[in-house]
């Protein structure tokens, strides 16, 4: 016959003095963690205690029980009332409910307490949080209830607010946290479902992939159009900024693309405006300017303004005053923040003197125009003083002035606009289902072409030798050789226009570098040629060679062009002369383009070639496995990868790399050589 199952019995509840309660040396917990004790006690004095004391009454030495009773699980909880009762907001026989044990171990009740209880899931919290403020309490409310700041119930609700089938799936531990941390940088559900039906066939499942996809089509709240007016500017007109709560750098998203971009141009519209009332002939607006846009235009100087007594006195005080402050720290490790802030301010007011608009005079300025942009930190940019060749005239007498005066003001304002254009660049559009590896298009040569072109004249100018050697090779071509089209070097220095080129192309390595080269030299030369001839004179041998290889390299073109189906433009066997020519220079100066900063981006090359073409760069750069690892994705999820697999392999596409530079003339570069046919129809 079975045994019958032993029942259980529960221990008895009673109401227990605080006064007769006493802390157990029996409790395991040593370590403070989780809410303080004068949180907790907020808490209880809230919504009073949740959760029984375990006590076991304290014998005397007979083992008689003496009316005390030891405390070995909730200690925290007694220590808590213990605080009430200190800030008199409960007596001290205040009655507390307790479960009497008196089997046992107490070391095992107080393990017992804390091992067997099992924490919230996070996703719970996440709802129990939406559901308090779906009952009328405030984020505000809520953090201080639970003793967590604002923005962390902010967090929790945003992610409860993922969508619900995600949840489920992060519940099931089909997702991790920092993954749905990443959904939740949108509201949009559904655009989170898609997301995650990409990302769960994808190998790449990381949080910064999926925040990728989820704001691919916005602009970061750190581009520059969007620092140019403000984020104060673009919400006043009810523009939506998606905020990553969970970016430790405030990372944010502007939704509407059409309203930024129209906030921008009307902004750029104001500032022409204000610079029109100066009397310039004409102002271009734009969000950005080709690199190489001034070429073929003449830059009038202006004058410095003149400083008042007050002015240089202030500027000399607060000149020395900086030079004081960093000799008096010049030794320091780090700058303590009140003097670092100081030194700021300075430099700003000091920067702000230097930086004074330009006096012209009024006859260039009727004549010249001025480009209005944005600069690449956000903030206004204007180049004033271009003249354009068809403006080259002498400068009115004051007689023409005289004449003209009273003409001038039966037309148009002094001052007006007379012509203002905004330009916005467009994308190409997509070859996406293109099959095969076909010949690289026309312009992406070009462009890619260009980069090299910049690349190679900075660093022929930092090689005198070889700039010296390339321009004895023209000369003495011209002179002793029979001189055919297609030089790489143009020994009239005349500057190269880049007809096609990224936005990227302005602000890479090379320009930077030709730019700062070019303007230190014209900060230095005499603008008279007279006087220049004697300031060349009296140059020391090396800055005389530095400056030939900079005028020299400035002529460098190893552009690929294309002529047109009526002949016009450069014949093939030009442009392959040229490329040739390119390539023996790339060598003579050890030319490398990722030296020089180039990478494989969606921009500049990925995403301007067919799908073959982009597994093509993989398997080159990386391998095989690299390269299917992605072979099913569309093209454009299929470019971003590629771009991130290819970032530091030393890949180059074939216009780019370094060719064997002893080729002939006529040898038509490798990536050309599918077009061989169609060149000759267009040299016939």
């Amino acid at each position: 016959m079975a045994k019958a199952a032993q029942k259980i019995s529960l221990n008895s509840s009673r109401d227990i003095p605080l006064n007769k309660l006493v802390l157990s040396q029996s409790n395991i917990r040593r370590l403070k963690a989780g809410v303080s004790i004068e949180e907790l006690a907020e808490d209880i004095a809230r919504r009073g205690l949740l959760q029984s004391l375990h006590v076991r009454p304290v014998l005397d030495a007979d083992g008689g029980e003496t009316g005390m009773f030891e405390i070995p699980a909730g200690g925290r909880r007694y220590r808590a009332l213990q605080l009430l009762v200190k800030q008199k907001r409960m007596t001290k026989t205040q009655a507390v409910p307790c479960i009497v044990k008196e089997d046992g171990l107490a070391e095992e009740d107080s393990l017992a307490e804390n091992l067997c209880r099992e924490a919230l899931h996070p996703l719970d919290q996440f709802r129990a949080f939406q559901e308090l403020r779906e009952k009328g309490l405030s984020e505000d409310d809520i953090a201080a209830r639970f003793f967590v700041t604002p923005t962390i119930v902010k967090q929790r609700l945003r992610l409860a607010g993922v969508s619900p089938k995600l949840l489920a799936i992060y519940g099931d531990d089909g997702m991790s946290l920092e993954q749905l941390t990443a959904f939740s940088v949108t509201t949009d559900q559904l655009r989170q479902e898609q997301v995650w039906q990409n990302v769960s066939r994808s190998y790449n499942k990381d949080p910064w992939s999926i925040r990728r996809q989820l704001t691919q089509n916005t602009v970061p709240s750190n581009d520059r159009r969007a620092i140019f007016i403000g984020l104060g500017a673009y919400e006043a007109a009810d523009g939506y900024v998606l905020r990553d709560l969970f970016s430790q750098d405030g990372d944010g998203w502007l939704q509407d693309v059409v309203l930024l971009e129209r906030l921008v141009t009307e902004k750029l519209k104001i500032e022409a405006e204000k610079t029109a009332d100066e009397g310039w002939k004409w102002i271009e607006v734009a969000f950005d300017f080709p690199y190489g846009h001034a070429d073929g235009l003449r830059q009038i100087v202006g004058e410095p303004q003149e400083m008042t007594a007050k002015e240089r006195k202030t500027y000399a005080a607060l000149k020395a005053k900086y030079d004081k402050l960093e000799a008096q720290y010049e030794d320091a490790d780090e700058l303590p923040d009140e003097i670092d802030q100081r030194l700021g301010q300075i430099e700003t007011v000091l920067q702000a003197f230097d930086t004074r608009p330009k006096v012209y005079d009024p006859a260039d300025i009727a004549r010249a125009g001025v480009f209005i942009s944005i600069g690449p930190d956000g903030d206004l940019l204007v180049e004033r003083g271009y003249v354009r060749a068809e403006d080259e005239t002498s400068p009115p007498t004051s007689d023409d002035a005289d004449d003209n005066t009273d003409a001038s003001e039966d037309s148009a304002p002094a001052g007006a606009t007379r012509r203002t254009i905004v330009t916005v660049a467009g994308e190409e559009a997509d070859d996406d289902e293109e099959d095969g590896v076909k010949p690289l298009p026309d312009r992406l040569i070009a462009e890619l072409t260009a980069y090299r072109t910049l690349a190679l004249r900075d660093a022929l100018a930092g090689n005198p030798h070889v700039a010296l050697t390339a321009l004895l090779h023209r000369l003495c071509t011209d002179a002793f050789l029979s001189s055919l089209g297609g030089k790489c070097l143009e020994v009239s220095v005349q500057r190269v226009s880049f007809p096609a080129q990224t936005p990227e192309l302005k602000q890479c390595a090379a320009t930077q570098a030709i730019s700062t080269r070019h303007d230190a030299w014209r900060a230095d030369m005499p603008k008279d040629e007279d006087a220049l001839w004697d300031w060349i004179a009296a140059l020391d041998n090396a800055s005389r060679a530095s400056l030939l290889a900079h005028c020299v390299s400035l002529s460098v073109n190893a552009l690929y062009e294309r002529g047109d189906r009526y002949g016009a433009g450069p014949s093939q066997n030009t442009v392959s002369r040229r490329l040739a020519q390119a390539d023996r220079l790339s060598a003579a100066v050890g030319l490398d383009m990722i030296e020089a900063g180039w990478r494989p981006t969606v921009d500049n090359y990925l995403g301007r070639v067919p799908k073959a073409r982009i597994l093509q760069a993989v398997r080159e750069g990386k391998d095989e496995q690299s390269a299917q690892l992605i072979d099913h994705l569309k093209k454009a999820e299929m470019a971003k990868e590629a771009e991130r697999l290819l970032g530091d392999s030393g890949w180059l596409p074939e216009p780019l790399r370094r060719r064997d530079a002893g080729a002939s003339d006529t040898t038509l570069p490798a990536f050309l050589a599918d077009d061989a046919s169609t060149g000759a129809a267009h040299t016939a």
